[in-house]
């Protein structure tokens, strides 16, 4: 892990959460009062509907909120989307885009993931741009050459605040991970390909591990150079293994 980059640690909630699973919320705030004070940034991003909920209650104990997705307009006859500036005002600070799970079931290009990484920076949220490469692109061995398109196409230019999220997707929710060896040749071309692009700005962005992070492999992942965080799903949603991952920074 760069150590010259505050770490990030990022729960996406995906739609899971009721009203009820907020009480994960006051358990993982006692445990972070009870233990030495986290070492990273610690982001939780849930189904919209428990947003202003979340963000009022764990603004509290230093857990910052997001979005899972946003629209690329400020506003408009969009039904049943939400703008950025919407996130922004039920208290995130955070927004998850080109999550692969948009990319494969709405048809998400990189152009739109663009616009709406735009659209969240404009909004004074920092986007979360999600890249990663299915298994068949792994086995054909353009896993780097997919990411790095993604890259090209889904980061706006002249940002002043992105991270970006690297999950294999066939490595998500599956209880599968690659090999050390293999996320770190990925988040060292991602760093490659940031600086090349974007100079002195790309050497200091966010690069997160997704993909069946979990309490086991945590510490040993978050060891990995240019890794410097976590987008975790299921383990997220239960304080517990969230607060494993935490502590592993």
């Amino acid at each position: 892990m760069t150590t010259e980059i505050t770490p990030l640690i990022a729960g996406n909630w995906k739609m899971n959460g009721t009203s009820a699973s907020l009480a994960e919320i006051a358990r993982l705030a006692e445990l972070m009062a009870q233990g030495e004070a986290p070492r990273c940034t610690v982001v939780i991003c849930p189904p919209a509907t428990l947003l202003a909920q979340l963000a009022g209650q764990a603004s509290a104990a230093g857990i910052v909120s997001g979005g899972q997705d946003c629209h690329t307009a400020a506003n408009g006859a969009h039904t049943g989307d939400i703008s950025a500036a919407m996130l922004a005002d039920a208290g995130a600070q955070y927004v998850i885009v080109g999550h692969s799970e948009r990319r494969t079931n709405h048809g998400e290009t990189d152009a739109l993931i663009q616009q709406k990484a735009s659209a969240a920076l404009s909004a004074g949220l920092v986007p979360i741009i999600c890249v990663g490469e299915t298994e068949a692109e792994r086995d054909a061995g353009r896993a780097i050459d997919v990411v790095t398109t993604q890259l090209s196409g889904s980061v706006p230019s002249g940002f002043a605040s992105v991270v970006i999220a690297y999950e294999p997707v066939w490595a998500i929710g599956t209880g599968r991970t690659p090999l050390a060896s293999d996320i770190a040749e990925m988040h060292n071309a991602i760093r490659s390909h940031l600086v090349a692009r974007h100079g002195v700005v790309g050497s200091g962005v966010r690069i997160l591990y997704g993909g069946s992070m979990k309490p086991s492999n945590a510490r040993d992942i978050l060891r990995i150079e240019n890794v410097n965080g976590g987008l975790v799903g299921g383990a997220s949603l239960l304080a517990n293994d969230f607060y494993t991952i935490i502590s592993a920074v």
